[in-house]
């Protein structure tokens, strides 16, 4: 299975830099994964909605040009939908099973995603209804991803 996870933005601490590479190297007997980090648009401190709206449309220029042809595609997104890390792992066996070998998780700015991109995108999906920094949400989904992996596979990981 081939997992690509679009970025915007790096990670900037050290110690999320070793929580990410640490479930990678987890992921690695399960699939292979490609993380592409995607430089965010500058905006000013206070944006207005329009600079805003340019900054998303051309985000989303980036996103589309790096999503794998035929991939079901993933928004990661606050109105998304939610699932139990069981139904997750469900959800990405039935994909695979299905002749879905890859896969696309976009986590936007920290303005989000353009809806150019979210109506392009095969699924919404939030990891919670809480607010969480983009660099911890990047590590949740990986290791929600190792979870899902593990449930699959009957490995003791998850409880």
């Amino acid at each position: 299975m081939n997992i690509t996870l679009i970025a915007l933005g790096k990670l900037k601490e050290k110690y999320m830099r070793d929580f990410s590479e640490e479930y990678q190297k987890r992921l690695s007997p399960y699939c292979k994964l490609n993380i592409i980090e995607l430089t965010p648009q500058k905006l000013p401190e206070n944006p207005s909605p329009g600079e805003i709206n340019n900054a998303l449309e051309a985000e989303a220029r980036q996103i589309k040009a790096k999503i794998p042809s035929g991939a079901y595609v993933f928004s990661m997104c606050v109105e998304g939908k939610q699932m139990p890390s069981e139904a997750f792992s469900r959800k990405l066996s039935k994909l695979a099973v299905d002749g879905k070998s890859g896969m696309v998780f976009i986590l936007g700015s920290s303005f989000g995603l353009s809806d150019e991109i979210k109506k392009l995108s095969d699924e919404k999906f939030s990891l919670s209804e809480m607010t969480f920094p983009h660099q911890m949400a990047r590590v949740m989904l990986l290791e929600q991803l190792y979870r899902a992996f593990q449930i699959s596979s009957g490995g003791k990981y998850h409880k």
